[in-house]
């Protein structure tokens, strides 16, 4: 692996355990900054193929849900679907007559780009918010800190993405290993062996996490978050896949040195935040009132 790919990669991960240990408005203020960036690369994809997306007004409304999401989650909710009417008019009363594929492209924005996003912040925010410093953030009065004085929000954010990256991890290693069976032709060096030792490595840490945490009947309930992590961070890999190969590029951005831009980064983030959140918020539940 080439050392600028090496040396991003390991700045990207120091980045982000800063921002998820941080929470509260530096969190939430981080995700914007990605968001925005993986945005414009979005929308840069799709002008690529002709379309004429509402970028400007998607790109404010979205960073609008973002503050919103971390303020008041069920108003971003209710702020979506208003969102979306908001941007159907503008472009409706833009000089040129807007296509179907250019409401299209500005919905994927905000909810592909925007609101799923989003869910970090809502994951991060959940159980006791306990803050040391301005702005709604924490640090640990001691080092190392003692893991059960962790905020909730903070340590289940931790172990999602400890699944993803031990997904990727697997499945890199397994596919330049014993890779041998296609997996699909819209991304032709992703093969079925890396997908399922991907999926084994995020279900091995999520066990880990389930059992440290007891949640009730922790080893299904481990490995289904594995499995779940596992699946969402490939499809988000394949999704973004899809944009760039119909785009006509072989990366979203030349952002990171090594590895592209923001999406080719941050595409197995994008639903898995959603489903991590309602997995903790309303499944669990469900588990421990059994």
């Amino acid at each position: 692996m080439p050392w600028p790919r090496i040396i991003s990669g390991i700045v990207a991960i120091a980045v982000a355990l800063v921002m998820i240990l941080l929470g509260g408005w530096y969190f939430t203020l981080g995700f914007g900054v990605l968001i925005f960036l993986g945005q414009l690369e979005i929308f840069a994809l799709v002008k690529a193929k002709g379309i004429l997306p509402a970028a400007k007004i998607t790109l404010v409304v979205s960073q609008l849900l973002l503050i919103t999401a971390h303020l008041s989650p069920p108003l971003a909710d209710a702020l979506l679907p208003l969102s979306g009417t908001f941007i159907c008019f503008y472009l409706l009363f833009q000089p040129q007559v807007a296509t179907i594929a250019d409401v299209a492209a500005s919905i994927l924005g905000l909810f592909y780009g925007g609101y799923l996003p989003g869910f970090w912040v809502r994951l991060r925010d959940l159980g006791d918010t306990a803050t040391t410093l301005p702005l709604g953030g924490f640090w640990p009065a001691t080092w190392p800190p003692a893991l059960d004085s962790l905020p909730y929000g903070l340590v289940v954010t931790l172990l999602a993405f400890a699944c993803i990256w031990a997904s990727d991890i697997g499945a890199y290693i397994a596919g330049k290993m014993i890779g041998r069976t296609p997996l699909s032709n819209i991304s032709p060096k992703k093969t079925v062996e890396g997908a399922v030792f991907g999926m084994l490595g995020s279900m091995v840490v999520a066990l880990i996490g389930s059992h440290w945490l007891q949640w009730p009947l922790w080893p299904a309930t481990g490995a289904a978050l594995g499995l779940m992590v596992g699946t969402s961070s490939l499809l988000g890999d394949l999704t973004e896949s899809l944009m760039k190969r119909d785009a006509g590029v072989k990366d979203s951005g030349a952002l990171i040195p090594g590895h592209g831009g923001i999406l080719d980064r941050t595409d197995s983030y994008v639903f898995t935040g959603a489903l991590v959140y309602f997995f903790v918020t309303l499944l669990l539940p469900l588990l421990s009132a059994s």
